[in-house]
C-alpha cells in the first residue's frame, strides 16, 4: 500500500497500523495507557540494592522473548548496555526486543547479540556506527522499528511497546532508588529519556556507581518507579558525551549557512521578543546560534526559551542574558551538564514534555524556529537522516520529526553538495521528515522557501538573501557533482520508519551486495 507520500509499505508490516497521511492525521487521537505490573514494595526500612548483574536479572524474571530498554545519556560513554548485555547472553537468554532511545558505538554488545539471536527485535531513536551496519546487512531477525523521539515515548505510553525490564544508568542514586544525573562519578546532567521506561516498565532497574544518602532529591527518577538498584564501579564516562557531530564548526561554508538561516529568522514575523528556539547538533545548526545575538541587539529582543540537546553556545547566550529559560532533555556537552546543576532557569524536562505527539500539549508545538540538518532532500522538501549515501542506517531522526512538526518555522541547514554528493535531489533514499513540515533549506549556494509558505517568500524577498526555488538548487549541485546514481537494493526490508504518530512514513530495504 503506497501512503501520501507515494512510499509503498507492504501489508505484513501494515497489521494493526496504518500508512502515514498527513503530518495532522492523528490530531485529536484519544486511547488509553498502557500500564505497568506493579509489585508492591512493603518492607519498612528496606533496600533495593542487589549485589551482582547476575542477581538483578534473576530478580527480573527476564525470560526469552521479552523487552528490555536502555537510554542513551552518556551517548558514546556509555557503559550500562554492554554490561548487561554480557550477563544476559551468559546467561543464554534468547530472542529479546530492545527499546532504546538510541544506539551507536557504545552499545557495540549488540552487534554479537543480534547475530546470535539474543536480541532479535531492536527500537531506536538513532542507530549508528558498527550497529547499524549490522542492521543494514540484516542480520537483526526482524526489521529495526526507527521512531522519533517524541514517537518512542508514544508507543511506550499507548502500549505499542510494553517493556518488561528497564535498565536506566544513574550518575546518583539513593538505597531506595531516587536517581539522578546530576553528581557523582559520571555525571551526564539529566536522565529525560529514561522517565517513560521508569513510569511504564514492569521491573525498573537503575544501574549506578555514586549511592547518596535518601532522599536523593531532586530524583529525576522516583524511587517509587523503581524495583532494584545495582551499584558497579563506574555507569558511564562523561568526556565522550560530547561526539563528532556535536561540534563548534570553524568551516567557512558552515558559517556561511549559519548566518544565512539567522538572517532568514531575523526577517520573519516571528522573531520578536520572547520568540522561542532550538537548534540540532551539527556544525552548521549549532553555529546558527552565534549569529542570533546580533539580530537581536539590532531589534532590542531576547529569547524567551531555549529547549532540546542543550550546548555551550546556549548556555553562553543565557548567562549574557540573551535566554530566558532553557528547557533540557538531553546534555549535549560538559558545560551543559555543569549548567543544568547550578543555574536557576536551566531546567530538567522529560521527553514526553518535550515532544510526544500523543499528549495534551508538548513544548515542540510552542516552538517559533528550530534549526535542523539533513543528509537529502528533495524537490518535495521531504529529508532523509537515517541512511547514508550508501544506503547504510548511519543516523537518527532523533527529535527532528517531532520539532518540525511543532515549529512555526522548521529551517535545514545544509551543504548543497556533501563529500562529492548531491544533498539536494529529485528523491531522498527514504523519508525521515515529511516535506509539509519543512519550511526553509538554507545551502552555501542559496536559500529555498516551501511554496506553501507564502509568508515566509513573501518576507524573504524583501532581503538581499539569495533567494532559489528546491529545483534550481538540485539543478546547480547535479551541475557542480552530477546527477547521484539510485542506490541498488534488496527486496529484504531491515528497518521500518514511523512516522511520530505511529503511522508507517517509510521502510529501508539492504542495500545489494552488503554482506
Amino acid at each position: 500500500m503506497k501512503n501520501i507520500l507515494g512510499r509503498e509499505i507492504p501489508e505484513e508490516y501494515l497489521k494493526g497500523k496504518e500508512v502515514f497521511q498527513g503530518q495532522n492525521y492523528r490530531d485529536n487521537y484519544e486511547f488509553k495507557k498502557d500500564a505497568p505490573k506493579v509489585k508492591a514494595y512493603v518492607a519498612p526500612g528496606g533496600s533495593k540494592v542487589l549485589s551482582s548483574m547476575e542477581e538483578v536479572i534473576e530478580k527480573s524474571g527476564l525470560k526469552d522473548g521479552m523487552t528490555i530498554s536502555f537510554h542513551h545519556h552518556f551517548r558514546n560513554g556509555d557503559f550500562v548496555c554492554n554490561m548487561v548485555m554480557d550477563v544476559i547472553q551468559k546467561k543464554g537468554i534468547k530472542d529479546l526486543y530492545v527499546c532504546a532511545s538510541s544506539v551507536g558505538a557504545a552499545q557495540s554488545s549488540l552487534v554479537t547479540c543480534i547475530e546470535d539471536g539474543t536480541v532479535t527485535g531492536l527500537s531506536t531513536s538513532g542507530i549508528r556506527d558498527e550497529i547499524g551496519e549490522t542492521v543494514s546487512k540484516g542480520k537483526l531477525k526482524t526489521p529495526a522499528y526507527i521512531r522519533s523521539h517524541g514517537g518512542r515515548v508514544r508507543a511506550i505510553e499507548t502500549g505499542e511497546v510494553h517493556i518488561n525490564v528497564a535498565f536506566i544508568g544513574a550518575s546518583t542514586s539513593d538505597i531506595y532508588g531516587n536517581a539522578s544525573g546530576k553528581g557523582g562519578k559520571s555525571d551526564c546532567g539529566v536522565l529525560s529519556y529514561a522517565t517513560v521506561d521508569a513510569q511504564f516498565a514492569d521491573y525498573v532497574v537503575v544501574v549506578t556507581d555514586t549511592l547518596l544518602p535518601a532522599p536523593n532529591f531532586p530524583a529525576s527518577i522516583p524511587g517509587i518507579h523503581v524495583d532494584a538498584v545495582l551499584v558497579v564501579d563506574k555507569v558511564g564516562e562523561q568526556s565522550k558525551i560530547a561526539t563528532g557531530i556535536l561540534r563548534l564548526t570553524q568551516d567557512t561554508r558552515e558559517l556561511m549557512i549559519a548566518q544565512y538561516a539567522a538572517e532568514c529568522m531575523a526577517n520573519t514575523e516571528y522573531f520578536k521578543d520572547g520568540f522561542t528556539f532550538q537548534t540540532g547538533g551539527g556544525g552548521a545548526s549549532l553555529a546558527v546560534t552565534r549569529f542570533l545575538k546580533k539580530y537581536m541587539d539590532e531589534k532590542n529582543i531576547k529569547m524567551g526559551w531555549a529547549m532540546g540537546g542543550i550546548t555551550e553556545p546556549m548556555i553562553a547566550l543565557m548567562k549574557e542574558g540573551y535566554i530566558g529559560k532553557l528547557l533540557n532533555d538531553q546534555a549535549f556537552d560538559v558545560a551543559t551538564v555543569q549548567s543544568v546543576h547550578t543555574d536557576p532557569n536551566h531546567f530538567e524536562i522529560t521527553v514526553s514534555q518535550y515532544a510526544n505527539p500523543f499528549n495534551k500539549g508538548a513544548f515542540v508545538n510552542q516552538l517559533d524556529y528550530v534549526i535542523l540538518g539533513a543528509l537529502e532532500i528533495d524537490v518535495d522538501f521531504n529529508v532523509n537522516v537515517i541512511q547514508g549515501s550508501n544506503g547504510l542506517l548511519q543516523g537518527a531522526p532523533g527529535g527532528h520529526v517531532d520539532t518540525a512538526a511543532g515549529s512555526k518555522v522548521a529551517i535545514i541547514v545544509t551543504p548543497l553538495v556533501r563529500s562529492r554528493i548531491a544533498t539536494i535531489r529529485d528523491k531522498v533514499t527514504s523519508i525521515t521528515t515529511p516535506g509539509e513540515s519543512i519550511d526553509i533549506v538554507v545551502t552555501d549556494y542559496g536559500i529555498a522557501v516551501n511554496p506553501a509558505r507564502k509568508d515566509l517568500i513573501e518576507s524573504l524577498s524583501k532581503t538581499n538573501l539569495p533567494l532559489k526555488t528546491i529545483e534550481e538548487l538540485r539543478d546547480e549541485a547535479y551541475k557542480i557533482v552530477g546527477k547521484p546514481a539510485d542506490i541498488e537494493f534488496d527486496d529484504k526490508i531491515v528497518a521500518v520508519i514511523e512516522y511520530r504518530d505511529g503511522t508507517i512514513i517509510d521502510v529501508a530495504r539492504k542495500p545489494k551486495n552488503l554482506n
